[in-house]
Order: structure tokens, then sequence, then C-alpha cells
């Protein structure tokens, strides 16, 4: 472990991580490593990938720094192979093999330091049929079964953004991954590959549902379950003003108070008896259209109904709750998500902007002792093609 630079930066100052930069999971796992106090260094190429949008407001790229290293060039490799002998903790997003053909794959690492944890995010693995062939989140998704139980049972399956699998189910394990490797590096003094597919994770994630499967307490198809959006008491609503309330008054208790304050109250019987869910879905929608999401959220105000608005993405920092635990924070204009979770001795903190491709190369060759980052190689075909 190398000495914290400063104290009050989260729990893993100290810890070093060298970033492959790639889009995605990837960097977002990396991002999480940095908000906990991590010294993340991504390793960007020329002209590398990015989101498409100003780096200034890629979040996603926050309490990192940056270099730049052109891997395909002569002594590429070797700047990168610098880093990682400096490095606790590498993350790499490439499909199998492109890293071992560039050589920085984790035998070539291990070599230069091994106690390195090599953490390796992919969408299919790095293994099976699939693992050399392309793909996205929502590919990753259907296999699982996960995909196919949201939306409406009459409607194609509902795509939840990319949140389910690169960050869910892709970001989340490998970083899990990557701290029990550390765990273990600094126990043992060896370090391995972590191996983090979204295939692997979003699985895992429907670990309970698949309980509930064997035992009989849940249907394989949409809209026809508990937590899917089948019970009437656990979903969503359209209000007067063409906005939307979200229900989960699952417990009987919470169930009475709900159907109180919508004045409902002869309803009771309905939680228990599936055969009246059909009238209970039509009269509670009824209620819910007769007055505006605002109106709504002032009727169940202060209630255990559980019954909260659904909010837009711009909406969400200002709601009181969030706003009064700072859920969400301001850094250099941008509103974004501030770290997570809360650590009582060691807090974090947005400290940096998202870091600029290069920007930081003179204090990373400085901080990690990797002199030969401050001369990059050029790549002679790309310096005559330009």
């Amino acid at each position: 472990m190398t000495e914290a630079k400063a104290p009050g930066h989260g729990p893993l100052t100290g810890v070093r991580v060298l970033e492959l930069a790639g889009i995605g999971p990837g960097p977002f796992a990396a991002m999480l490593l940095a908000d906990l106090g991590a010294d993340v260094v991504r390793v960007d190429r020329p002209g590398g990938p990015g989101l498409g949008i100003d780096p200034a407001h890629d979040v996603t790229h926050r309490n990192k720094r940056s270099v730049i290293v052109d891997l395909k060039a002569p002594g590429g490799a070797a700047r990168v192979l610098d880093l990682a002998e400096r490095a606790d903790i590498l993350i790499e997003g490439y499909r199998p093999g492109v890293a071992e053909r560039l050589g920085v794959g984790p035998e070539d690492c291990h070599a230069r330091n091994p106690r390195l944890v090599y953490g390796r995010m992919t969408g299919w693995g790095q293994d099976g049929p699939l693992a050399d062939r392309a793909g996205h989140d929502i590919a990753y998704i259907a296999l699982t079964g996960t995909l196919g139980m949201i939306g409406d049972p009459d409607r194609p399956p509902a795509v939840p953004a990319n949140l389910l699998g690169d960050y869910a189910g892709g970001s989340l394990y490998l970083v899990v991954g990557v701290l029990a490797a550390l765990h273990h590096a600094r126990a043992t003094g060896t370090g391995q590959v972590v191996d983090a597919a979204i295939v692997d994770g979003t699985a895992h994630l429907s670990a309970m549902i698949h309980g509930m499967l064997a035992a009989g307490a849940w249907q394989d198809r949409r809209g026809a379950n508990l937590l899917d959006g089948g019970c009437p008491y656990y979903g969503t609503y359209e209000t007067a003003d063409g906005l939307h309330m979200a229900v989960g008054a699952l417990e009987p208790r919470f169930y009475a108070e709900f159907l109180r304050l919508l004045g409902l109250e002869d309803l009771a019987s309905a939680h228990a008896d599936v055969a009246q869910w059909p009238e209970l879905r039509e009269r509670v929608a009824e209620r819910f259209r007769t007055r505006t999401r605002e109106a709504w959220t002032a009727v169940f105000d202060g209630s255990h109904a559980c019954v909260a608005p659904v909010l837009s993405l711009r909406e969400a920092p200002h709601h009181p709750h969030l706003a009064a635990r700072a859920t969400f924070t301001d850094h250099g204009g941008t509103t974004q998500p501030a770290p997570a979770p809360r650590f009582s001795a060691t807090p974090t903190a947005v400290r940096t902007g998202p870091a600029r491709p290069g920007a930081d190369t003179d204090d990373v060759a400085r901080d990690w002792d990797v002199p030969r980052l401050l001369s990059p190689p050029v790549n002679p075909q790309r310096k005559a093609s330009s």
C-alpha cells in the first residue's frame, strides 16, 4: 500500500488504480474507486473513445488523473507496464485477448507486479461461445432473463437504460471483485485476475427471483407477479397532469393507509384476493387521474403508504429529502450524484472535475515515479499519415 497523500479523501486513500480507458462500465467502476479515495490514473489513447459529449461534463472521469499512451506505438506497452508495476489494481475493458496482443495482459503485468489485482470488464466474459462477440448492455441482459421480466405483459420488454447491465451487473460487480482480490493480495502477497462479466453479474442480481420461481411464488412471465407491476398496489399510475406516482404499499398496514388516503377503504379485501386485482387497479388508476402529481404528493406527504412522485432527472436533485442529504452535488457547474455510500471516519467528496486526456502526465510521472511518461512514444505510421 502506498502512502496516503492527504486525509479525508475516502477509505481507499493510498490505493493506486490504473484504468485502461474505455467506455461504459469500466470507467464507471474506476470512478467509484476514485470517489472512495483511490488515486486513479486513466491511460487514454490518442483520439480515444468518449461519450460524444463535452469532456468537461463526463462525470465518470471525475476524481481521476489522465495520461496519454499510444499502446500501438513502440515503447507504449512499456510505459503502461511501468505504471502497472506501481499499481494495486488495474482495470481494462477490452475484448478477450486484446490486452495480451497489446503487451499489457495479466501475464505481462504480473511479471512486473505479482501483487497486482487485474480487473477485466466485459459483457460476455473471458470465455464461452460468445466471448469474442460484439455486444451492448441490452443484449447481455436479454440472455440472462432479466430484460424479459421488465415491462407490461402485452408490450415488448421495457429497456431500463443501461443501468441494469452495464452499471449494476457490470461495474458494481467489478468493484466488489477487485476490492475482495485486493484484500487477498494484501494478506498473501499474490494478485489475481478478476473476470467481471455483465451476464454473470446481471444473472446474480436475480437470485431472489430464482428462489421465488423455484418455490412457485413467481410466474415466469411479465406483469404477473408481486414486484414486476402485476400487483396493483406495487406499480405506477398517471396523474391528471400526465405525470406519475409510484406505489409500493405491500404490507397490510401500509396498504390500509394507502386506501384510506385514496378514499377506497371498501377495497380492503383486495389485498390478498388476486381475483379483485383488476377492479382494484382500475379504481386506483381512476382516482389518481383526478388530481395532479403535486396534489397527490401533498396527500401522501408524511404517511406510511409508501407512495412517492416519479421525478425526472432534473427534478430529483431538488426533492427536499435528497437535498437535505446532499444526494446530488454541483461541481464545476455540473449537477451530479454525490459519492456513495457514506463513511463516518473517511468521508468522500467530488474532489476534481473530469480528467482531461493527458492533462496530468507530469504529476503522475512524478508521483508514481515513471519518468518515461514524460517522453511519449510516437507511432511512425500515425505520424506519416497525419
